[in-house]
């Protein structure tokens, strides 16, 4: 490959990567990514000392340490277009050099944990537990756009899950990959762990209807039901697949952490969000602290 233009890689006038505003000094090999800057905020409190603090919209980053252990934390806003946007800057940021515009030869790798939060689509995935995901299965259509790199159990799970939720190709052509293992083994203990569903909205893409009636009414139902071997699906938000597959083809470790505020199942909804959202933090940064993340 050669030159990569100006307008394909957008660099500003500091000389940072456009969306995110950063030079690739400031960003660590381990990365946090949250929804919100009130999150972001919520993580790089606990820092010991912070380096770096970058912002464009809802694009932020604060880089600090945590001990010895340097630690980025990226907010990204909601929906896998936003993880399009934050994968492919970060990997720019490691594996180009914006002085020549050119691929570097040596490929580096970093670690992406993403929190977040997601709706439970099982009874004993209870309200305010936290799931660690296994496997992302995206209906947002997103990875479609790229040449995708399955093995062969993905390439089987994904064509059982077409089959058995009977998805409308109109609606999505969907996709799955699965987390970094290095990663996921460190998130067991306090962790349910199962196939976590993107969807590239949260009413109808979730089978919520308000005055909109839904194309598939009974998909979210199909879902739910859904298994492959020893595998099953327990939650569904709106990053983990699109994060899991942009890491895979670009060859970095990716995990998506989530704490459950809804059941829809058993139709229960948090009432304490922010303080479970906490206890996600604290055991992530925990697990990192004691952990070769």
């Amino acid at each position: 490959m050669g030159i990569i233009e100006d307008s394909e890689l957008i660099i500003n006038e500091r000389g940072a990567v456009h969306n995110l505003n950063a030079l690739p000094y400031e960003v660590a090999k381990t990365i946090l990514i949250v929804e919100d800057a009130e999150n972001l905020n919520e993580i790089s409190k606990h820092f010991d000392r912070i380096e770096f603090k970058n912002y464009n919209r809802e694009f932020n980053t604060h880089t600090g340490f945590l001990g010895k252990k340097r630690i980025s934390v990226i907010s990204t806003g909601n929906g896998p277009g936003k993880i399009d946007i934050v994968v492919n800057e970060l990997d720019a940021l490691f594996n180009i050099d914006f002085s020549t515009g050119t691929i570097k030869d040596k490929h580096t790798s970093f670690n992406i944990i993403r929190l977040g939060t997601s709706t439970s689509l099982q009874n004993n995935v209870e309200v305010n537990s936290m799931v660690a995901s296994t496997h992302g299965i995206g209906i947002d259509n997103l990875l479609n756009f790229y040449t995708q790199k399955n093995n062969e159990e993905e390439i089987q799970m994904l064509q059982a899950f077409i089959n058995h939720t009977r998805i409308n190709r109109d609606i999505s052509f969907p996709y799955l990959y699965t987390a970094s293992m290095s990663l996921l083994k460190e998130f067991v203990t306090d962790f349910h762990q199962g196939i976590t569903v993107t969807c590239p909205g949260f009413y109808g893409p979730q089978g919520r209807f308000l005055r909109a009636s839904l194309a598939q009414p009974k998909l979210m139902e199909n879902i739910a039901q859904f298994r492959f071997g020893n595998h099953h699906i327990t939650d569904f938000e709106m990053e983990t697949a699109s994060l899991y597959g942009l890491c895979r083809i670009m060859g970095h470790h990716c995990l998506s952490l989530n704490t459950i505020i809804a059941n829809r199942i058993t139709k229960e909804f948090s009432n304490n969000i922010k303080a479970n959202f906490e206890k996600l933090i604290l055991k992530t940064l925990e697990n990192i602290t004691y952990s070769n993340i």
